[in-house]
């Protein structure tokens, strides 16, 4: 899951290599927190919130493909 997040986010942003995913488990629940560059939060958040809700429901059905739960937390 962390890679599809990290491949995602990075085709959205100018700087790739800024990008990270800290990864916690917490039972069937997984918390993935995304750190972008600055100047790339508003790329992947999007107009009112708009990419960063398309991006959670991608990851929330590859979670569900596992059986799992997911959260993104963008940071």
């Amino acid at each position: 899951m962390k890679d599809l997040l990290v491949s995602i986010v990075r085709s959205l942003v100018n700087d790739p290599d800024a990008v990270t995913v800290d990864r916690y488990d917490q039972g069937d629940l997984v918390v993935l927190e995304l750190r972008v560059a600055p100047d790339d939060m508003g790329k992947v958040i999007g107009k009112q919130g708009r990419i960063a809700q398309a991006i959670r429901a991608l990851m929330k059905a590859r979670a569900a493909r596992d059986g799992r739960r997911v959260d993104v937390k963008i940071v």
